[in-house]
């Protein structure tokens, strides 16, 4: 089979080392991929959000398989555009990436369909919204609506500080668009565990368990990011746990998207919030997390390609997902300045240490070739360092080795991922 990838991050890349690995792949391509990725594809320099160019160069490849990968263009219709063109695609429709795309739409569907998650109000006016806030009591929870590369959800712990939120969000459009309306959601406290589960619309099967460290500097203090790093499994995702979510969160969704017309094709992505009273809902997503693929997809035993194509066949039952019984730690190094300001174009050395080895791997998110042909940092996220081991605390330690194995100028990382693990 030809397969074509669209996206050129860390997620991408751990797809593109999964798909390249099966016997079904004949060749690969990714639009428009990166330094890492191109060690496995042919990367093509087309945009995630082109859809017409997407779909002429499938056309013209005779791409059988296509990925759409990240949140912006599965948001935007870029599955339905390789759909509509009969290209099989592995990715929701615009229709059913919704429950991402609008926060707003994935509250009223959990309201309606009883799938536990916090209380909450959806607003369009600023005003409004500031004078429901003056009801309740600190801390605050805004969430811009529409997409925001993971950075849209503002926790306020004063009225003052939500009230500022309120304007960041709405008045001054910190996130664009996606500001047009905010939700404000009840203050949830525990664990946060993430399940990434494939669906093809009627059978939902759940993937290991992963948990992501969202802000930027040790022991979760500074601004939010994208990801600085993960490991699988939680082990705060107990068989309780996975029994009431199974019951309550997974099937219920799918079939609640079924129900409204919008049937899920792809992965839904469930974040968890592990609270006294229970599991919560968090938030969905559309597609593999990021940096959460890179420690899921290395530990799954199935090929990557047969259960992508079950989802889009609508013969996931068929399926049987199974997933190593190891673990896995991803540390991502990031350029200094990340999320707000940072500088590019560094040389990286020490990737070269990472070649034949089958416990250890380097995800790239933000690199490019130079002039010189030379992998050089092309964004705030730059690697995702992944090691495995038999248990977490030993994948840990490796992933922290290894980080020292890798170097270029302004390199930083957090200290303290996985650290929870030390808690059990």
């Amino acid at each position: 089979m030809k397969i074509m990838i669209v996206g050129g991050g860390g997620r991408e890349h751990a797809i593109a080392w999964a798909v390249a690995k099966s016997p079904k792949c004949d060749k690969l391509y990714a639009a428009p991929g990166n330094a890492g990725i191109a060690e496995v594809a042919e990367c093509v320099d087309i945009s995630v959000m082109d859809a017409d160019s997407l779909v002429s160069f499938a056309k013209e490849k005779d791409v059988d398989f296509v990925i759409v990968a990240p949140d912006d263009p599965l948001a935007a219709g870029v599955a339905d555009a390789f759909l509509d063109a009969g290209i099989k695609t592995f990715g929701p429709r615009k229709n059913a990436a919704i429950i991402e795309a609008s926060k707003a739409f994935s509250k009223d569907l959990m309201k309606k369909y009883d799938i536990p998650s916090a209380a909450y109000e959806t607003f369009s006016d600023a005003d409004e919204a500031i004078k429901y806030l003056e009801t309740l009591e600190a801390p605050y929870v805004l969430k811009a609506d529409g997409l925001a590369l993971g950075k849209g959800v503002l926790i306020c712990q004063t009225l003052e500080e939500a009230k500022d939120g309120i304007k960041e969000i709405m008045i001054d459009k910190k996130f664009g668009d996606a500001g047009n309306k905010v939700v404000i959601e009840e203050f949830m406290t525990g664990r946060e565990v993430s399940v990434l589960c494939f669906s093809d619309g009627k059978t939902i099967l759940p993937m290991t368990s992963a948990q992501d460290h969202k802000r930027a500097g040790d022991g979760d203090t500074g601004l939010n990011t994208g990801g600085m790093g993960t490991f699988s499994p939680s082990p705060f995702y107990t068989d309780e746990v996975k029994e009431f979510c199974e019951k309550n969160v997974y099937q219920r969704t799918i079939d609640a998207m079924a129900a409204e017309g919008r049937e899920f094709k792809g992965v839904l992505f469930c974040g968890l919030m592990l609270t006294p009273k229970g599991p919560r809902v968090l938030e969905f997503n559309a597609r593999f997390g990021d940096p959460e693929a890179q420690v899921v997809i290395p530990r799954l035993k199935n090929d990557i390609v047969e259960v992508m194509e079950a989802c889009a066949d609508g013969t996931l039952d068929k399926i049987d997902l199974q997933f190593e019984d190891n673990a896995a730690v991803c540390v991502m190094l990031a350029s200094d300045g990340y999320p707000v300001s940072y500088k590019k174009g560094f040389e990286i050395k020490g990737l070269d240490n990472f070649k034949d080895k089958d416990d250890y791997y380097v995800f790239h998110s933000g690199t490019k070739f130079d002039e010189d042909g030379k992998i050089v940092t092309n964004g705030g996220r730059v690697l995702g360092v992944v090691a495995l081991g038999n248990d977490l605390l030993e994948a840990r330690k490796n992933a922290y080795q290894a980080t020292e194995l890798i170097d270029f100028d302004n390199k930083y990382m957090r200290h303290d991922i996985g650290k929870a693990i030390d808690e059990q």
